[in-house]
């Protein structure tokens, strides 16, 4: 299992982005760098990661650190699989 393929994934889906749109690298910056993600999209995302993976995130678990960059993403997914 992929993680950081999956929220990749998850992300250009839910932000209605092209595939290949955000680079494959845990520095890539998310919060403030697309334009298309906003709190509706956070909360897309959440959803469709718990689907997803199964896991359940609660809201005082989500901050802006959380959607930092593709790698703070990933490794809270990861840190919830855990």
């Amino acid at each position: 299992m992929d993680i950081q393929s999956d929220v990749i994934a998850i992300l250009q889906s839910t932000l209605g982005i092209p595939a290949g749109s955000i680079a494959a690298h845990p520095d890539t910056r998310i919060l403030g760098a697309i334009p298309e993600m906003d709190s509706m999209s956070v909360v897309g995302i959440l959803a469709s990661l718990e689907e997803q993976y199964g896991i359940t995130v609660d809201d005082d678990e989500i901050d802006a650190d959380v959607f930092a960059t593709v790698g703070s993403l990933t490794a809270f997914v990861a840190a919830k699989l855990d």
